[in-house]
């Protein structure tokens, strides 16, 4: 006899359960926005009005624009989603680990927990301000020696690190940093969100075939380093198209470089959604910032910000939001590469692994 089995109708949905964090890191709304920033903690009202959707996601990733784990109800809520039949993961930045947390984080059955990089020496520690990477290595290796003498596969560990250009001459020390540590996989991601004109030199977009072929090369030894040590390393950097003005400034708007969109995007906003600690639905974390208007967004960068955000949690319910006219007419644009703002322009569009 043979039974349907629907299928699931979202990839993954990532819950904003923090948009609080401890750290300062130099590219992050958060901090560079803390004085106009949302500062919440999704609360499990919020969480219940999106826990029936679940059933119907093969993943559920419970970090946003903040620290997971500022949250208290971070372990209940990785408890009921996997109640739910779903995959369970967050990113931390590894500072409010200790050894109780990390117990509980493995006797919770949360499949994947990934820590924030962003240098392999001091460099990380600069730029990801009021973190350390010792400490970061430390509760890494302690997840995973804890894993190990519970016998259990999970939570796998993974690295989230960032790539900025000041930080190139060291990315290639990333296999032996991370050797025998238990990181099963690394993702090495580019700015691509500039928050503020500052920033634009850490944006590593090719301005040329030979920058592109120069970074593409660099990130293949360190995949190819990391397969000899058993290291899974997926890389993803911004594709370089013919009629880039190597002369030209960086900006956030750089719909002028890259005239010919894609609709293609890293955040699968086809099959996935973002819920903000409050309850907003966007297609994805780069379209809610964490603040309180997007005006003060645009006194510090001098360029407009439209959050896109489809409905709230509190007054309907997911999948009434994501049926909604309007988000499937933002989905049906954007598959057919009618991309308008704040997606026009993004880099997400734009990168290639």
């Amino acid at each position: 006899m043979w039974f349907f089995r629907p299928s699931r109708q979202w990839d993954w949905l990532q819950l904003e359960v923090s948009s609080q964090c401890p750290a300062s890191c130099i590219y992050c709304p958060t901090a560079l926005f803390r004085e106009h920033g949302n500062n919440r903690l999704m609360s499990m009202e919020t969480f219940h009005r999106v826990l029936p959707a679940f059933p119907k996601s093969r993943m559920v990733f419970l970090q946003g624009w903040g620290e997971p784990f500022m949250n208290p109800h971070l372990f209940e809520m990785v408890k009921q989603a996997k109640a739910a039949g779903c995959r369970v993961g967050t990113t931390t930045n590894g500072m409010l680990l200790d050894e109780d947390k990390l117990a509980g984080l493995v006797n919770s059955g949360i499949d994947i927990v990934a820590f924030s990089l962003a240098g392999c020496s001091e460099k990380n520690d600069s730029v990801r301000k009021c973190t350390r990477l010792s400490h970061v290595l430390d509760v890494i290796r302690k997840l995973d020696r804890i894993t190990e003498n519970q016998g259990t596969a999970r939570p796998e560990i993974h690295v989230a690190y960032m790539l900025l250009r000041s930080g190139l001459d060291e990315i290639e020390q990333l296999p032996s940093l991370l050797a025998g540590s238990g990181v099963s996989q690394v993702v090495v991601s580019t700015l691509d969100l500039v928050p503020i004109p500052g920033l634009n030199r850490e944006a590593l977009i090719p301005s040329s075939q030979e920058e592109y072929d120069g970074l593409r090369a660099r990130l293949d030894r360190l995949q190819a380093s990391g397969r000899e040590t058993g290291l899974e390393i997926r890389c993803q950097m911004v594709d370089f198209q013919s009629g880039v003005d190597a002369s030209a400034p960086v900006e956030l708007d750089i719909t002028a470089f890259f005239p010919i969109q894609r609709p293609a995007c890293t955040e699968n906003v086809q099959r996935a959604s973002f819920i903000s600690a409050g309850g907003d639905v966007s297609p994805c974390v780069y379209t809610n910032l964490p603040v309180s208007s997007p005006s003060k967004v645009v006194e510090r960068t001098a360029k407009p910000y439209p959050p896109l955000i489809f409905g709230n949690v509190h007054e309907r319910s997911l999948e009434e939001i994501w049926k909604s006219k309007a988000y499937s007419g933002f989905r049906n644009s954007h598959r057919g590469g009618r991309l308008e703002a704040p997606c026009r322009g993004c880099l997400k569009t734009m990168v290639v692994s």
